[in-house]
């Protein structure tokens, strides 16, 4: 009797040891996945320019000048402005600022344009001229090719003569645009892009907007001495640099933020170059308008639910026309 109460305890003790672990297993998992969470939401939820509060939003726009002082010596009334420094706030009727804080755009600009310049367009332009000296029929690699910013990279690089290879599945509508190939992110994966830098040659630029995988698929392919910019994390994955990548193909990783460039640069000669280009690219119809959706102003929350969707394809663009 004595060895069969003694195997029961054993059994039970077990038990309970098991039971424990799985308990201990499952705090582990919760505590590891809370903390990713909580990493996500501090990179990817919270911008790193925070106004003082109350603060009017939004880093876009575009407006007309209705009067000046009497010491302003750059604009005049009737010129189109748009914001050339942060934290404005475009998401008014509106605004007195100083004329320094203003870029002006070239009469003729379609106004939708001008509204949505800012962003997208300024970072393509600035990644396809700061990090490699690209000439016609050079190849740039991209994923995220149906971002805003993927499309106009696109379009710039086919106003400069440039070859692009981007990832994503809306093929003919960015071949429209003047993407030289489009295959999906998944093929590329597989290698079925081996064939086509055959026939045009290794790409000297890389622009990732995704991380993770996709951004070493991007990295893989790049031309010894090559250059991948990172200007965003979509699928919120870290990016795991090969070393070899690094070590014997040389290839280099950087980042970049529009902001800080018009931080540092915003009231430039260079800023207004590249303002007057990118709308003359616009006027001749290099650049197309994004697709969009108007939307009043007293309406900016389904604007807001639309832009924060698990998927959308049109931007939301604010119109003071109704106040």
């Amino acid at each position: 009797m004595g060895i069969v109460k003694k195997s029961r305890f054993m059994f039970r003790k077990g038990r309970i040891n098991r039971v424990w672990t799985a308990i201990y297993d499952f705090i582990e998992r919760t505590l590891k996945e809370e903390r990713t969470k909580r990493t996500e939401e501090e990179t990817f939820r919270v911008y790193p320019i925070k106004p003082s509060l109350p603060a009017v939003g939004g880093f876009e726009g575009v407006g007309v000048v209705q009067e000046i002082g009497k010491q302003v010596t750059k604009l005049l009334p009737g010129d189109v402005v748009i914001p050339g420094v942060n934290g404005i706030g475009t998401w008014c009727s509106h605004t007195v600022q100083n004329e320094n804080d203003w870029l002006k755009i070239p009469p003729g600009t379609p106004t939708i344009f001008a509204a949505t310049l800012r962003v997208n367009n300024c970072t393509a332009y600035r990644m396809l001229k700061d990090f490699a000296r690209l000439e016609a029929g050079d190849v740039v690699i991209q994923n995220a090719a149906n971002s805003g910013c993927g499309q106009a990279a696109i379009q710039i690089a086919a106003a400069r003569g440039i070859q692009r290879s981007d990832f994503d599945d809306v093929c003919q509508h960015l071949k429209d645009l003047g993407a030289t190939e489009v295959i999906s992110d998944f093929s590329a994966q597989k290698g079925e892009i081996k064939q086509l830098l055959k026939d045009h040659g290794k790409p000297r630029l890389a622009l990732n907007a995704v991380g993770g995988k996709a951004a070493i698929t991007l990295m893989k392919y790049l031309e010894h001495g090559g250059t991948m910019v990172t200007y965003g994390g979509m699928s919120r994955q870290p990016i795991t640099l090969p070393t070899g990548l690094l070590i014997f193909n040389d290839i280099k990783v950087v980042g970049y933020w529009m902001s800080r460039w018009h931080d540092k640069n915003g009231k430039s000669d260079e800023a207004q170059t590249m303002i007057s280009e990118l709308c003359d690219w616009s006027k001749k119809g290099k650049l197309k308008l994004p697709r969009h959706r108007m939307v009043p102003l007293m309406d900016y929350k389904s604007a807001i639910e639309i832009t924060i969707g698990p998927y959308s394809t049109e931007k939301q663009i604010l119109s003071m026309e109704s106040l």
